[in-house]
């Protein structure tokens, strides 16, 4: 084996090892699920972060959170950037400005991370040659697996996390959030499941508009949503920066708005924000994370 080969090797393998450590917590306790069994997708890690002086007598809402392993410990992830869940959860929790709430932070299955959180919606709504290039590049060949994950999510992990933990299990009290890939998947859960969700958060939504040709899976992604999201009494929160691969974002996200306020929901179920300079990374999904749980978790 090459030198250089050696070096990234054995730099993956320390990054590997170091993501099956636990989080070191500022604030809260963490319960894994390890590889948690599925039929619809393959098995994974599923942390459960609990606030502090968690009490099994009392009840909790359920935030569901995508790409798990880079929300708690910057220590243990690949780019040594996390979300810090803990302590803004915690911190907004201590102030009485959001609910008492639970966090199940869902790990993404590494290659198949792209496959699992594309919709089968979108992904069947472009033309054949783009879906095998796409698959083949992205997805394994897998094609799109995001309703087989949020069956998981939905019929699977759900009825775990209420039936072990002192949860709310109605839809005003279970929410999801994600950036990026993870925010695609989360407005689909919306379309899929809104008796579900009260509300989904999607940070940095990668629409997907630099795929060759452009316009193929942006107008896709209209057609979906047009055809296929409801109104619901959930709330939807919306953001980008302007830095980064977020900065190319800009037009389709703005139409995305357009589609979803002829939806008529009230304009307080609606958080729509853009933030100057802010790029595609945890660093800045952390520095911002205040204000879509706040949104999403307000207290009742």
């Amino acid at each position: 084996m090459k030198r250089n080969n050696l070096f990234f090797y054995l730099f993956f393998l320390t990054c590997l090892i170091h993501a099956q450590e636990m989080p070191q917590l500022s604030l809260g306790a963490m319960n894994r699920l390890e590889n948690f069994p599925s039929q619809f997708i393959k098995s994974r890690h599923v942390d459960v972060w609990l606030p502090p002086n968690y009490d099994t007598t009392q009840k909790y809402a359920v935030l569901y959170m995508h790409d798990g392993q880079m929300l708690f410990d910057s220590l243990l992830t690949w780019n040594h950037q996390e979300w810090q869940v803990d302590e803004t959860m915690g911190a907004l929790m201590r102030e009485h400005k959001i609910q008492n709430t639970l966090v199940v932070a869902i790990w993404n299955n590494g290659a198949d991370r792209i496959s699992e959180y594309l919709p089968n919606g979108i992904f069947e709504n472009v033309s054949t040659s783009i879906q095998a290039d796409f698959s083949q590049k992205y997805c394994n060949n897998l094609g799109a697996q995001g309703d087989a994950y949020l069956q998981f999510v939905v019929e699977e992990l759900k009825p775990y996390i209420d039936a072990h933990y002192a949860t709310y299990t109605d839809a005003a009290h279970t929410f999801m959030m994600g950036s990026s890939m993870g925010g695609l998947i989360s407005i689909n859960a919306l379309v899929k499941y809104p008796e579900v969700f009260g509300g989904v958060a999607c940070l940095s939504t990668a629409w997907l508009s630099m795929i060759t040709p452009h316009y193929e899976f942006p107008m896709a992604t209209f057609s979906f949503l047009i055809d296929q999201l409801s109104y619901s009494t959930s709330k939807i929160y919306m953001d980008y920066g302007t830095g980064e691969s977020d900065a190319d974002y800009e037009a389709t996200q703005s139409f995305i708005h357009t589609i979803i306020r002829n939806k008529d929901y009230p304009e307080a179920h609606l958080n729509f924000k853009v933030f100057e300079n802010d790029g595609h990374n945890e660093k800045a999904w952390s520095g911002r994370l205040a204000i879509p749980l706040q949104f999403l978790l307000q207290k009742d």
